[in-house]
């Protein structure tokens, strides 16, 4: 007889951990060989993270790819502040920087991450961004989570973890290089 796995510990703030740093690395990993797959390799490959989260992701995954390929794999940071739909309910936003690897995007493989996937508005805010920068051959999302309640017709083509979830629920992303610690809580 086996035992019953133990539920995920709650998180300091009454929060629900649904991924802890383990579970997040190897789903970094799935993604990683999923883009391998997907691309017949890492030949012109580049990984642009969005702010803020999705950026250490993104280099994470770039790690994870070089290391299977031997070869660096360009990865950036993509900020969409600017290109967002809400600006005039949320005026106020701090602006990151946008950095290119420079190769450019002209002709690559772009693949944007990002840590959650919910109304699909960020996404549709980075393609705008995205165009102003080149004209990629293609265009790729991985994201850790996919929590749902797209408003607009988005998917993601790798992701970590589908995490179905109310609406009211707030899905927290942390890690390590931002905020100390890697989990996804949700409460």
């Amino acid at each position: 007889m086996t035992d019953a796995p133990t539920p995920p510990p709650a998180a300091p703030d009454g929060a629900r951990t649904v991924l802890d740093a383990r579970d997040i690395a190897r789903a970094l990993t799935r993604i990683s060989h999923e883009l391998l797959e997907r691309n017949r390799g890492a030949h012109d490959l580049v990984l642009l993270g969005l702010h803020t989260r999705g950026v250490p992701l993104a280099r994470r995954i770039a790690e994870r790819i070089s290391d299977v390929e031997g070869i660096e794999v360009a990865a950036g940071e993509l900020d969409v502040t600017m290109y967002r739909d809400d600006l005039r309910s949320q005026p106020t936003r701090p602006t990151h920087r946008t950095d290119v690897p420079g190769s450019g995007i002209d002709g690559k493989v772009v693949v944007l991450v990002d840590d959650v996937l919910f109304s699909g508005r960020t996404i549709r805010a980075a393609l705008d961004a995205l165009a102003d920068l080149g004209r990629p051959a293609a265009v790729r999302l991985a994201v850790l989570v996919d929590r749902g309640h797209r408003e607009l017709p988005i998917r993601a083509d790798h992701v970590g973890k589908n995490l179905p979830s109310a609406r009211s629920e707030r899905v927290s992303v942390r890690v390590a290089e931002v905020d100390g610690t890697d989990e996804v809580t949700i409460s």
